[in-house]
């Protein structure tokens, strides 16, 4: 049986248009294929980070810090590919 864990971390928003739809839509992709609950922290909501309307709720814009927390046995998986992600400016290039 494989252990639960809890893991937390962060990533700036890197792209000039900041969380919009098509950023949304590539979270939403990269953590749909894991089994970790993943929630995102930003201006005082708390959203899943598997939906892709809470993403946009946020309104998180260029240079945002989201914090990331994922619980589940592919927890840090989950987040090392999100923040990944991140770095990557969400594979946008405008």
């Amino acid at each position: 049986m494989h252990e639960v864990s809890k893991v937390k971390g962060s990533f700036v928003v890197l792209n000039d248009k900041g969380l919009h739809t098509r950023p949304s839509t590539e979270i939403v992709k990269c953590v749909g294929n894991f089994k970790s609950e993943i929630r995102l922290h930003y201006g005082g909501l708390v959203v899943n980070a598997k939906s892709i309307l809470g993403i946009l709720m946020m309104a998180a814009g260029r240079g945002a810090k989201v914090t990331v927390e994922a619980v589940g046995e592919d927890a840090e998986e989950a987040l090392a590919a999100l923040i990944h992600l991140a770095k990557h400016h969400f594979n946008m290039s405008y």
